[in-house]
């Protein structure tokens, strides 16, 4: 039996336990863990043996097992145990944000929640730790960003205007503009600000790391009613912006699988052809990011639709063609 199969359903009993006024009989359990009693029975041993105030009683010539009501109630906070743990467990997908305040108040709020969870329970997190690991790795680093999110963050609530220098990469140049700050967004390892660009009059985004300098000013603004930043993204394949454009790729039958088993874009739509390649469809905005996609599978990637991004993909292979033969 796999490790993980066992504390998924350990958790799940003590789920149901916290959950449950009355208790439950091994045979309930088994329903809702889907397996055999005497696997129930193993698994309550166990989290007892651990440490947990699973205790059973009869009523009605029946086995009833419950969690002791000092356990399912000693939270001082509106959560209850399974919950708490779930929480805790989930701080290694913190590790991208490492450097900002944002981490040292989730470190902080783990911290506290340790202190709160009895040591069988850190111990049963511990075994849990073992059979699954959730861990990302900071690609940048935030720490230089901290004064920026903090004075983002609080023109955002305020909905204070502010004033930036911004470098555009493209150009390789500063400008100075004044933004209405909708959001702070963290998306693909980089925080973004969302805002309306005095400069440009409409919605704008700007990655945090190339804002260089920012002016508070005394100017107030108020948020479009019902702005979502979901939806704001929802036609972009990544960050970029632009009109929708309906784009057709065809992908060899050796990296098909790689393309199917993910969802790149919403309205994607994916054919699969005879000899086992596929046709990819879909309607995106921010060619550029499609463009660096497509270039990324080589030669086992062809767009067939639109022109544009043909001639795009023909000029950038052309180029590093003849900057290869240069060598």
């Amino acid at each position: 039996m796999a490790r993980g199969d066992q504390l998924a359903r350990q958790w799940k009993i003590i789920q149901s336990l916290i959950s449950s006024r009355r208790g439950k009989s091994a045979s309930d359990l088994a329903e809702v863990l889907e397996c055999h009693t005497r696997t129930v029975y193993r698994d309550l041993e166990a989290l007892q043996a651990a440490g947990f105030p699973v205790f059973t009683n009869v009523i009605g010539g029946k086995s009833i097992w419950s969690l002791l009501d000092t356990a399912k109630n000693s939270m001082p906070i509106p959560l209850n145990l399974t919950e708490l743990m779930a929480l805790y467990f989930s701080r290694g997908m913190m590790g991208a944000l490492k450097g900002t305040v944002l981490y040292e108040s989730l470190e902080s709020l783990f911290d506290k929640i340790k202190t709160t969870l009895p040591p069988p329970y850190l111990k049963y997190l511990g075994q849990m730790e073992n059979s699954l690991r959730i861990s990302t790795k900071p690609t940048k680093h935030y720490g230089k960003l901290r004064d920026t999110i903090e004075r983002i963050s609080d023109a955002v609530i305020q909905k204070e205007v502010i004033e930036i220098v911004y470098y555009t990469m493209s150009r390789q140049k500063e400008t100075r503009r004044k933004v209405a700050p909708y959001k702070i967004w963290f998306f693909d390892a980089t925080f973004y600000l969302v805002g309306n660009c005095g400069l440009r009059d409409d919605v704008r985004i700007f990655a945090l790391d190339r804002i260089k300098a920012i002016r508070n000013t005394d100017e107030t603004f108020d948020m479009p009613e019902g702005f979502n930043i979901d939806e704001f993204m929802k036609s972009s394949f990544g960050v970029f912006q632009g009109e929708p454009t309906r784009v057709r790729i065809w992908f060899a039958a050796d990296i098909a699988e790689y393309i199917r088993e993910r969802t790149w874009h919403e309205t994607q739509k994916i054919e699969t052809q005879k000899d086992g390649s596929i046709l990819f469809e879909a309607e995106v905005a921010g060619m550029q990011e499609i463009e660096f996609w497509v270039l990324k599978w080589g030669a086992k990637a062809k767009v067939l639709a639109p022109e544009s991004l043909q001639d795009k993909i023909r000029t950038e292979i052309e180029a590093m063609r003849d900057m290869y033969q240069s060598l």
